[in-house]
């Protein structure tokens, strides 16, 4: 790792992991490389390895950001004055999903090949963005929803944190996969991200 102020290393990683999720936009991730990251980077591909050791770090940084930014939104819901419905509640967390797209995306690959390859003090202060997800999550649902039992927030929690790997598979379809499914001749109804979530969240949330 890099010998600099801790706001020098700050500043790198951050370039290093925007150049990341530009690449993201219109990449894959099997085709994105530490020398694709360099390209729209103002370091070498050698430079890089002071911050990052593998591709799978850099993009561990990446989803990390994602969570931050998903608790961001899950904060507002949380301090916010209002009293919300089960359905206004379900409404809220589907548009903060919405707005995270990317997060979703991350979600549906294969994240037990990215947490092996990363440094195991990566791998803690990503968990630590992914745990406060979870707490705040779990302190919306004690403000919110009164009827709900301990158990039945642990319960819905178990259900709803698995079922957002799924979701972006299901929003996000190429044009390639529809026409696969018409000439399989599967009868399938799209949703967007918000309706998918929505729709699980609803039901999860009734009284």
């Amino acid at each position: 790792m890099f010998k600099g102020t801790p706001e020098t290393v700050a500043q790198r990683r951050e370039e290093i992991v925007a150049a990341c999720e530009q690449l993201y936009r219109t990449m894959s991730f099997k085709d994105i490389t530490l020398k694709e990251v360099s390209n729209v980077t103002s370091f070498s591909r050698p430079t890089i390895y002071n911050y990052f050791q593998t591709k799978e770090e850099i993009f561990l940084a990446l989803f990390e950001r994602e969570y931050e930014r998903w608790n961001a939104d899950l904060e507002e819901i949380l301090n916010s004055d209002e009293k919300y419905s089960e359905q206004q509640l379900a409404e809220l967390i589907a548009k903060s999903l919405e707005r995270r797209a990317q997060l979703l995306r991350l979600l549906s690959m294969n994240n037990y090949d990215m947490e092996e390859n990363s440094r195991e003090e990566l791998l803690a202060s990503f968990k630590r963005a992914y745990g406060e997800s979870l707490q705040n999550f779990r302190m919306i649902l004690e403000k919110h929803c009164s009827w709900l039992s301990g158990a039945d927030i642990q319960q819905i929690m178990y259900v709803f944190f698995p079922f957002m790997f799924g979701i972006y598979p299901y929003a996000e379809v190429t044009a390639k996969q529809k026409e696969a499914m018409t000439e399989a001749e599967v009868d399938y109804k799209y949703q967007s991200i918000y309706e998918i979530t929505y729709n699980c969240l609803t039901r999860l949330l009734s009284k």
